[in-house]
């Protein structure tokens, strides 16, 4: 089983599971992945709603960090600074890039940019995930 494959199937009946993500392309150097803007995950207008893509983003910084940590270790979000950007309309896809800023001992920074699935920006994600000693 693939690293991505098995990632997929722990979050499966996890938040990220029930949101739809579907992860792409899981790397220490780059993690991708994308959801469907489905109803139960908009807002007023038919939109993305913030926290969902707050979700979406903060779960490809925690598998980035997974895949950058020791065997046994565990991440936690310490910080996560959101700008939101354009909307994601009910029915598109969104798409979220997540690369490294700082991959230190014990924090890491990562960026994630989330786009529509035209490559329109959505939101900047910038967040510092903590490194937990097994």
């Amino acid at each position: 089983m693939s690293i991505i494959e098995s990632i997929q199937e722990f979050i499966k009946p996890l938040f990220p599971g029930l949101m739809g993500m579907e992860l792409t392309e899981v790397t220490p150097e780059r993690v991708v992945a994308s959801m469907e803007v489905r109803r139960d995950l908009c807002t007023v207008g038919e939109i993305l709603h913030g926290g969902a893509l707050m979700a979406f983003a903060d779960t490809l910084g925690g598998v980035a960090t997974f895949v950058n940590i020791a065997q046994g270790s565990r991440t936690t979000t310490i910080e996560s600074k959101t700008n939101f950007l354009g909307a994601a309309p009910l029915g598109t896809r969104i798409i979220g890039e997540c690369t490294p800023l700082h991959r230190g001992k014990t924090t890491m920074v990562w960026q994630t940019l989330v786009k529509s699935e035209n490559g329109k920006l959505c939101a900047i994600v910038i967040q510092t995930q903590m490194v937990l000693s097994a």
